[in-house]
């Protein structure tokens, strides 16, 4: 199982790579082998500002739809739309050309309540 240590985790299964004050978000490895093949993917709030935990949108797999939560609070200023055609990506690329939404963080100190990845080791059992 693939877990990147220079990325962050949250306990909904997503990453998170900090650049700057921007943020890029997907999902991990172990969300999506447990999802299965991943058929659609939904962000419908680009341009909206949500705090952290909010929904931000959903993934559909063939066995169940699950919410994405926000891991940053912020504004969502990127939709991956390469997966509107190519939802697949997520589950061969789920840390590269899988990547769902970036957003300009408006509250830096939430990152220090982020998983490392030897946390999110230990959440999964890995």
């Amino acid at each position: 199982m693939n877990i990147p240590s220079e990325l962050k985790y949250t306990k909904d299964h997503e990453w998170v790579k900090i650049e700057g004050d921007v943020a890029t978000v997907g999902v991990t490895d172990f969300a999506q082998g447990e999802l299965g093949d991943i058929v659609y993917v939904e962000v419908e709030t680009v341009d909206e500002t949500l705090e952290r935990e909010e929904i931000f949108g959903t993934v559909e797999a063939v066995k169940t739809v699950s919410d994405l939560f926000l891991p940053l609070s912020g504004e969502i200023i990127a939709f991956n739309e390469s997966l509107e055609d190519e939802p697949e990506k997520v589950n061969s690329d789920p840390y590269g050309d899988g990547w769902m939404i970036k957003i300009k963080i408006s509250d830096a100190s939430e990152v220090e309540d982020l998983l490392s990845d030897a946390d999110y080791k230990e959440l999964i059992g890995a």
